[in-house]
């Protein structure tokens, strides 16, 4: 450990004062965007070179900050905020996963005046159960219009408990042009992802007793239980403006004259193709996790498919963007197929019984909106779905933004609205397994209204919301890890509260989130959760070298009421209701430090430091104890050159 804690610095120095050198020479732009949930617009992103709390590193925290998982990182979880769960149905089979993925609408671009790598490791000990997380990101342009980049992340976590190791790797191809009239965007995924199934801990007394390698698991090394994940995706966005006269400017923006000439329309086609496979594997079915066998009692191996191509083709229109007053909107038309398998192996190797089906849908799409002056925008979104399996459902999404200028900076309150009526998954209807079964599932559309409200002061590191949902129809998986519909309504209340306190140089920054649901049976959740961190950050100045090195010390503790929580279900990798065991009431304290040396930002953390000292009920998932005490460390470094 000492020695690869001593390597991290090395480098860190090294990158730091190589870059050091370089920060004198001229400034250069550096542009990251994702693309609107509609493909239209570009969404500035900031590049994430941020040193405050940079050992809050997993991206399932810039997912969403507070998640439930199985004690071990890569596995499937899912998010304590029922608002930031991910509910589409067309992710069902990587719902649990989500956050590691490359897929079509979260596809990232760049565009710099010279290239972009940056890279990120992290690893814990002790060696036998480490988490190792490795990333690479290399942006590269052409010219001022065509970029080209990579992404390649991996996780590769052993896990302290048998059985339970998690092997995700997933990769990302962009590239982006940008011209006056012409614009593409292209971007292709390869996710994969490898999870060790061990069924949870089968005795919870053996914790404080045993080592964590000999607790017994219920998934044990006569079952090898995996389960794999397979997702590949292409997106291809191609828009081109037909309307409106535009002269490039000496910074390559558009200049708009004023008049109808003004006007823009653009044409678009948007394009995504995706393939997803899930196996689920078991040497040893009898060892009597599952209480049913429907096809082998020697071997599982359950293997689902699906794959979609969806083409969209849309015009939108745009008046001039000089104007205090602008008006936008567009409509199109997109088509989808859909191919779903489902495949068991029956006696053996040479035999499988596979079932597919073929569906389709037809929707129409359509967007207005408006900007006045700079600090206001009104949004509406929609989607109607004519023919298909989907026909009849629909969605609208609207948003009111305002901006305020104030003496500190710029603050931000948005307002939003939706309205869903959508056909439950496909998979809730059908399922082929060994240990599980189900067809025919006459399911009900799910409707949902949702409300919101978001005031933002980034400025004093400062962000409340406040959503509301009503939910007709709520589908999910019962105490039989089951497909269920909740027949009656359903609501859920949220409020989210980030600040960042500061006194000299001493913060304290928190994360809150407190939520209620109006029926517990169908849908429980913790009251209360929290993670906050106080540090002591200083800025340590070298004056022969004219070096800064930033500095942060402190501790963090994460927390949660009482609530009954999700239990997993290997065989169909899908988070089902329990009402046997609650989880909550114990604090998570970890301590860490945090620095930066030019580019180089380093982290060494002592994860979960009371394990042991509280006794041994830590759990988030029933049966899947958290991870005790160990260290975490890790350095990313950017090259900009």
């Amino acid at each position: 450990m000492t020695r690869n804690i001593t390597v991290i610095l090395l480098l860190a120095v090294h990158f730091g004062l190589s870059g050091q050198a370089q920060e004198a020479e001229k400034p250069r732009i550096l542009k990251q965007w994702t693309l609107s949930s509609d493909f239209t617009e570009e969404i500035n992103k900031p590049v994430d070179t941020v040193f405050s709390l940079f050992h809050l590193y997993r991206l399932t925290n810039k997912y969403s900050p507070l998640n439930v998982d199985p004690g071990n990182y890569g596995l499937p979880f899912y998010q304590f905020s029922f608002f930031d769960r991910i509910t589409d149905p067309d992710k069902f089979l990587y719902a649990g996963y989500y956050p590691f993925m490359h897929t079509p609408e979260r596809a990232v671009f760049m565009n710099t005046q010279v290239p972009y790598t940056e890279g990120t490791w992290t690893i814990s000990s002790p060696r036998e159960t480490a988490e190792q997380t490795f990333m690479v990101r290399h942006s590269q342009s052409v010219n001022r219009f065509l970029n080209f980049g990579l992404i390649y992340d991996i996780t590769y976590s052993l896990g302290q408990y048998n059985y339970q190791r998690a092997d995700n790797k997933n990769f990302l191809f962009h590239s982006s042009y940008t011209g006056i009239r012409y614009k593409y965007y292209f971007a292709a995924g390869i996710n994969k992802l490898l999870s060790y199934e061990n069924g949870g801990i089968s005795d919870p007394g053996q914790l404080g007793l045993l080592e964590t390698r000999d607790v017994p698991v219920h998934l044990g090394s006569l079952n090898k239980a995996t389960s794999l994940l397979k997702n590949n995706n292409i997106l291809l966005v191609q828009r081109y403006t037909v309307s409106g006269r535009l002269e490039a400017g000496k910074d390559s923006v558009p200049k708009k004259r004023s008049g109808f000439s003004g006007l823009k329309g653009t044409f678009s086609h948007v394009f995504i193709w995706e393939n997803n496979k899930r196996a689920y594997s078991d040497s040893y079915p009898q060892s009597g996790f599952y209480d049913t066998i429907f096809i082998n009692r020697d071997v599982t191996f359950d293997s689902l498919f699906s794959q979609s191509i969806r083409n969209t083709i849309r015009f939108d229109f745009m008046t001039d963007e000089t104007r205090k007053f602008r008006l936008g909107g567009g409509a199109g038309l997109r088509n989808e197929l859909f191919r779903y398998s489902q495949m068991s192996r029956i006696y053996g190797p040479l035999r499988d019984n596979t079932v597919t089906t073929h569906k389709s849908n037809n929707a129409v799409v359509g967007r207005l909106f408006s900007d006045i002056g700079e600090k206001f925008r009104w949004t509406a979104n929609g989607e109607l779905f004519l023919t298909g399996y989907r026909a009849g459902d629909f969605s609208i999404y609207g948003e009111i933004l305002k901006s305020f200028s104030w003496n500190k900076g710029m603050a931000i309150w948005k307002i939003t609205g939706a309205i869903n009526n959508r056909q439950p998954a496909y998979w809730y209807e059908r399922w082929i397994g060994n240990h599980f079964m189900w067809h025919n599932n006459d399911l009900k559309k799910e409707f949902r209204i949702d409300l919101g409200t978001q005031f933002s002061f980034p400025a004093r590191n400062a962000d409340i919301k406040f959503n509301y949902a009503i939910i007709d129809n709520y589908t999910d998986f019962n105490t039989d890890a089951l497909p269920s519909q909740h027949g009656g309504g359903l609501s859920v209340a949220s409020l989210f509260v980030r600040k960042d306190l500061r006194a000299w140089k001493f913060h304290l920054a928190g994360d809150i989130l407190v939520q209620k649901s109006s029926n517990e049976e169908i849908l429980d959740l913790p009251l209360v959760t929290l993670r906050a961190d106080g540090f002591f950050e200083h800025l340590i100045r070298f004056k022969k070298t004219g070096g800064k090195l930033n500095t942060q010390i402190g501790a963090e503790i994460m927390y949660h009421t009482l609530y009954y929580p999700y239990s997993y279900m290997p065989a169909t990798g899908r988070f089902y209701r329990q009402q046997q065991t609650m989880t909550g009431n114990y604090p998570f304290l970890n301590a860490f430090v945090n620095l930066k040396l030019r580019r180089a930002r380093i982290f060494v953390m002592l994860d979960h430091l009371n394990s042991g000292f509280m006794g041994y009920d830590f759990y988030m998932i029933p049966s899947y104890p958290v991870n005790t005490r160990m260290i975490r460390y890790g350095i990313a470094v950017t090259f900009y050159d």
